[in-house]
C-alpha cells in the first residue's frame, strides 16, 4: 500500500512540474512599448533660485538713540534725500551747543595769547634799545626775549585749540545731522525694522532700520547651478522660469552673470548664476507680479531642436533580462522582430530629460520600441530538503 501511495505522489509531482514547464515554455514575453514620434526638443539646465531686486539698500544709523518719528512704512515710495525717520536729537543738540561754546572759549584764549605776544614784542624791542645804550643788564634783555618766544608759542597753542574746537563742533553737527535718517536712493521700502520709541545702538555694528529696493521693475534671480552643469551655462542664454504664485505663467529672462565663487553645502558644490528679468505689472494695477523672496524654478535654455525624432529615455535605458545582451556597448533600443527582442544601435543628440534626439539609426517614425518588461525574472525553485537552523 505504501509503495502505491509513493508512486501516486511521484506521478503527481512530475505532472505539476511538467505543467509549469510547458506553460512557461509556451508563454511569450510581454513588454510595454512606446511609439517613436517627431517633435521639438529643448535642452535645458534646471535650477532653483530666489527673486531679488537688482539693487537693495540697507538703511542704518551711525548714532545711537531713541526713534522719535517714522515717516514711511512698508511699500512706501521714497525719493533720494527724503527723511524717512528721526532719532531724538535733544542730546546731540546739547553736544553741538557745548562744542560751539568750547570753540568760542578757544578763540578768546587765542585773542588773549595774541595780545600777550604784542606786549612781549614791545618789551623785547624796548629792552633791546636800552641794552644798546648800556642802560639795562644783559639778563633783562634775555628775559624779555624769552617772554616773547613763550608768548609766540602760546599763540600757536591757542590756534591749535581753536582748530580742535572747530573739529569737535563739526563732529557734533555731523552727529546731529545723522539723527535725520534719509533715503539714499529712489525706491520702495521693502521692510521696516524699528518702531517709534525703540532705542537703537550703533556702538559695535550699524543696525538696519529699513530695506529699500531701488527699482522693482527690474529684478534678478540668484540661482544655484550644480557643478556638473555649470560648464554649459554662459552669459546671454535665454531663461524660462515659473513661481509658485503664478504656476501657469512662464516668465522670460537672460543669464546676466555666471559667478566664479563656489558655494559648498554638505560637500555639494554649486555656483551662483544671476538671471536678469523684467518684472511685469498686474492687469488693472500698478503692482508688479514678482515680489522679492519668491522661489523660482529656472530652466536655462541650452539649445532648441525643431522637428526631430524623439526616443524615450526609458527605451535607451531598457534591456531584456538576458545578461549577455545587456552588456553590449554603445547606445541602442530594443524592438520586437519575429516575436523576439532585437537591439538596434542608434546615435543620439540633445536630451530634455524625458526624450532624446535620434541622430542616426534604423529607426523610423511610428515604430514601437521597448521601454519596460512586464514579466519579472523568476527565481530558481529549490527542491525541498531539510531546513537548516
Amino acid at each position: 500500500m505504501k509503495k502505491i501511495l509513493g508512486v501516486i505522489i511521484i506521478a503527481a509531482g512530475i505532472g505539476v512540474a511538467a505543467f509549469f514547464m510547458f506553460r512557461n515554455k509556451n508563454e511569450d514575453p510581454k513588454f510595454r512599448t512606446e511609439r517613436i514620434a517627431g517633435g521639438d526638443l529643448v535642452e535645458a539646465v534646471t535650477a532653483s533660485g530666489t527673486v531679488n531686486p537688482v539693487t537693495t539698500v540697507l538703511v542704518g544709523t551711525q548714532v545711537s538713540g531713541t526713534i522719535k518719528n517714522i515717516y514711511v512704512d512698508y511699500n512706501s515710495p521714497v525719493k533720494k534725500g527724503q527723511m524717512i525717520a528721526m532719532i531724538d536729537p535733544a542730546t546731540f543738540e546739547a553736544q553741538v551747543e557745548q562744542a560751539r561754546a568750547n570753540l568760542m572759549s578757544a578763540k578768546a584764549s587765542l585773542e588773549r595769547s595774541e595780545a600777550a605776544l604784542v606786549d612781549a614784542r614791545r618789551t623785547m624791542e624796548r629792552n633791546s634799545e636800552l641794552f644798546a645804550r648800556n642802560l639795562i643788564a644783559r639778563s633783562e634783555l634775555d628775559t624779555s626775549v624769552t617772554n616773547y618766544e613763550t608768548s609766540n608759542a602760546q599763540v600757536s597753542a591757542s590756534k591749535a585749540q581753536v582748530a580742535q574746537a572747530e573739529a569737535a563742533l563739526k563732529v557734533a553737527e555731523t552727529n546731529l545731522r545723522y539723527t535725520k535718517i534719509l533715503s539714499p536712493v529712489d525706491g520702495i521700502v521693502v521692510s521696516r525694522s524699528v518702531d517709534v520709541g525703540q532705542t537703537v545702538a550703533a556702538s559695535f555694528q550699524t543696525p538696519t532700520l529699513f530695506t529699500i529696493a531701488q527699482d522693482l521693475t527690474k529684478m534678478q534671480i540668484d540661482t544655484n547651478v550644480d557643478e556638473a552643469d555649470i560648464g554649459k551655462v554662459i552669459t546671454g542664454q535665454e531663461v524660462e522660469f515659473t513661481v509658485d504664485a503664478y504656476p501657469d505663467v512662464v516668465f522670460k529672462g537672460k543669464v546676466s552673470q555666471v559667478r566664479n565663487a563656489p558655494i559648498t553645502v554638505q560637500n555639494v558644490v554649486t555656483y551662483d548664476v544671476v538671471v536678469g528679468v523684467d518684472n511685469p505689472v498686474k492687469a488693472n494695477s500698478n503692482s508688479p507680479l514678482l515680489k522679492p523672496g519668491m522661489t523660482a524654478n529656472v530652466s536655462v535654455i541650452l539649445s532648441v531642436k525643431k522637428d526631430v525624432l524623439k526616443i524615450p529615455n526609458a527605451a535607451l535605458r531598457f534591456s531584456p533580462f538576458d545578461k549577455g545582451n545587456a552588456r553590449q556597448k554603445g547606445k541602442g533600443v530594443w524592438v520586437i522582430k519575429n516575436g523576439k527582442p532585437e537591439r538596434i544601435t542608434v546615435s543620439t543628440g540633445v536630451s530634455d530629460g524625458n526624450y532624446t534626439e535620434l541622430v542616426a539609426g534604423e529607426i523610423k517614425e511610428g515604430q514601437e520600441v521597448l521601454v519596460e518588461s512586464l514579466i519579472k525574472p523568476k527565481e530558481a525553485v529549490r527542491p525541498p530538503g531539510p531546513r537548516m537552523f
